[in-house]
């Protein structure tokens, strides 16, 4: 199925379909868990179009590559132009939100890492972001204080809170603009919490969105 940005209710939203901008080390304890060096400055990355793929009914896994995680994360939906934008301006560009996997495949990253090489093809391969639908922004009031989780065959794999990001929503993607043009389309990535894992053929997957959706899906 070709991927295009969907409401939670299956409707097609009139965006095109763009690039995923993203954000590493956004949670404490993820960068705990990871045991990962940091800097001041944010991790920025980018996936392609083509790693754009709907949660709902199911997706694919990469064969022969090693672990695949799921790093479950806000999705931001972008419906203005970006460009050195200021936080007010942020706000006035999205369209709405929904969750999304950052799928990696973790040990083609390790290896990456090891060499001192950029690891975007174990982040950027097709079908590495899973998207959910998206909500509307104006549904809801506190995007700053929403509560997500992943089950993996009924056991609880992630939680979080966005409340509990290094870098708010907005000031994320203001940053992030100060790099790229974010165009109408684009899918922000907004960082994970901790219980990264790796994902099987077979698995069945809950996303839930505080009170707001609860999806549901398979890894074929």
């Amino acid at each position: 199925m070709t991927y295009q940005h969907l409401t939670v209710a299956g409707e097609p939203i009139a965006l095109p379909v763009g690039k995923v901008l993203c954000i590493g080390q956004n949670y404490q304890d993820h960068i705990a868990e990871m045991q990962s060096k940091t800097a001041p400055q944010a991790l920025f990355f980018i996936k392609p179009s083509t790693a754009l793929c709907h949660f709902s009914p199911g997706f694919s896994l990469p064969q022969g590559q090693g672990a695949v995680h799921n790093e479950t994360e806000l999705a931001v939906l972008i419906a203005k132009p970006l460009r050195q934008a200021d936080f007010a301006s942020v706000n006035d560009a999205i369209w709405g939100y929904s969750l999304a996997l950052d799928l990696t495949l973790r040990d083609v990253q390790a290896q990456l890492k090891q060499l001192g090489r950029p690891w975007e093809i174990a982040k950027g391969f097709d079908g590495a972001c899973p998207v959910a639908g998206f909500v509307d922004k104006a549904l809801l009031q506190h995007p700053q204080q929403l509560e997500f989780r992943l089950t993996v065959n009924s056991q609880l794999r992630q939680q979080g809170n966005t409340a509990n990001m290094i870098r708010g929503i907005s000031q994320l993607i203001s940053e992030m603009s100060q790099h790229f043009t974010l165009l109408p389309g684009d899918i922000v990535l907004t960082g994970t919490p901790a219980g990264v894992g790796p994902l099987q053929s077979g698995d069945q997957l809950q996303l839930q969105l505080a009170d707001v959706f609860t999806v549901n899906s398979k890894v074929n």
